[in-house]
C-alpha cells in the first residue's frame, strides 16, 4: 500500500494533540521515507519583530518527521521523539514554510531523520533540523 498525502493528513488528524493541530499544518507530499508539510503562516505564530517562532518551526518538524516515518513504515505506528536538534539560520516573515522531512536511517526500534525547512517560494532553508525516534510499534 503506498502512503499517500491525505494518508498523512489523517494521521495529524488522528494522533496530534490539539494544539498541534492549530499550527494548519497540511501535508503537501509524501514519498517513500519523506514527507513535506506545508506551516501557513500566522501572526499568531510570530514572536516579538514579526519573525516566525522558533517553537512553531521546531514542531512542525518534528511532525513532518512522523508523516516520513509512516510513509516510510507505509503507514503510522506509535512513536516518540528521542532528540530533536535545530539550527535557525534566517528569520521567516510573512511568508509560509515548506517543511521538508527525509527519513535517512528506519531500524527496527529507531529512525533518523533530516529536515529543511524553506520559507515557501525561497531556495535556501530558514532552519534545518535532525530527529531521532523510538518506533514503539
Amino acid at each position: 500500500m503506498t502512503f499517500t498525502a491525505a494518508d498523512g493528513d489523517a494521521v495529524l488528524a488522528a494522533n496530534f494533540a490539539p494544539w498541534v493541530r492549530d499550527l494548519g499544518l497540511v501535508v503537501t507530499d509524501v514519498g517513500p521515507g519523506a514527507a513535506t508539510l506545508r506551516l501557513p503562516w500566522s501572526v499568531r505564530l510570530a514572536r516579538e519583530g514579526g519573525a516566525l517562532s522558533g517553537q512553531a518551526l521546531m514542531a512542525a518538524a518534528d511532525t513532518a518527521t512522523v508523516i516520513a516515518i509512516a510513509s516510510a513504515r507505509g503507514g503510522f505506528v506509535p512513536m516518540t521523539t528521542v532528540q530533536l536538534s535545530t539550527t535557525f539560520q534566517r528569520p521567516v516573515v510573512g511568508v509560509d514554510v515548506l517543511v521538508a522531512a527525509r527519513v535517512t536511517k528506519l531500524g527496527r526500534t529507531l529512525a533518523f531523520a533530516e529536515i529543511a525547512m524553506t520559507p515557501a517560494g525561497g531556495d535556501a532553508p530558514a532552519a534545518t533540523a535532525t530527529t531521532v525516534y523510538a518506533v514503539l510499534g
